[in-house]
């Protein structure tokens, strides 16, 4: 699958800073996949255009309710059983990586019980009772602006494997 992006708009979200450019190139690859990552959407992506699309869903989620909430909603599989840590590895977000094979540990251990059926007083309760997820939540926030910059300088420097530049016709 070809993810097209305007030269005009990598030019224009530039100088708007390193989140401007990776929503940029986030969502012309989501947009080709009608904004769907399911079983149908994947096999039409390559590694790194799914990387850059699971690094977006871990961030939101984890912003959002930390590490209970992405596995929770059922993202756990998706970026603890897949090869998400060593990708990030390679891109260079070495600590980063860390903290992804930790939370693998803990999915493991505590992944059924998290992604179960619950109400809304039940979910909430899962933050007392998996006091380990704290520290990886604490730690991906003091981090996540310095990943976010990382995975853009990746993108940058391999962007033919995330979209094609096109200027307008």
């Amino acid at each position: 699958m070809e993810v097209k992006i305007q030269d005009s708009k990598l030019r224009e979200v530039a100088g708007e800073g390193t989140d401007a450019f990776l929503k940029a190139v986030h969502d012309a690859i989501s947009d080709a996949v009608g904004g769907e990552v399911n079983g149908q959407t994947l096999p039409l992506m390559n590694g790194d255009q799914i990387t850059l699309l699971a690094y977006f869903i871990l961030r939101e989620e984890v912003m959002d309710g930390g590490f209970i909430q992405l596995i929770h909603n059922g993202y756990g599989p998706f970026i603890f059983l897949n090869p998400f840590a060593k990708a990030m590895r390679l891109w260079g977000a070495h600590e980063f990586s860390k903290l992804v094979y930790k939370g693998r540990k803990l999915f493991e251990k505590y992944g059924e019980e998290l992604a179960a059926d619950c109400s809304d007083e039940e979910f909430m309760a899962l933050f007392e009772r998996f006091p380990e997820f704290d520290d990886l939540d604490d730690a991906f926030v003091e981090m996540e602006e310095e990943v976010t910059d990382i995975i853009a300088h990746y993108v940058d420097e391999h962007l033919e494997q995330f979209v094609s530049v096109v200027n307008e016709e």
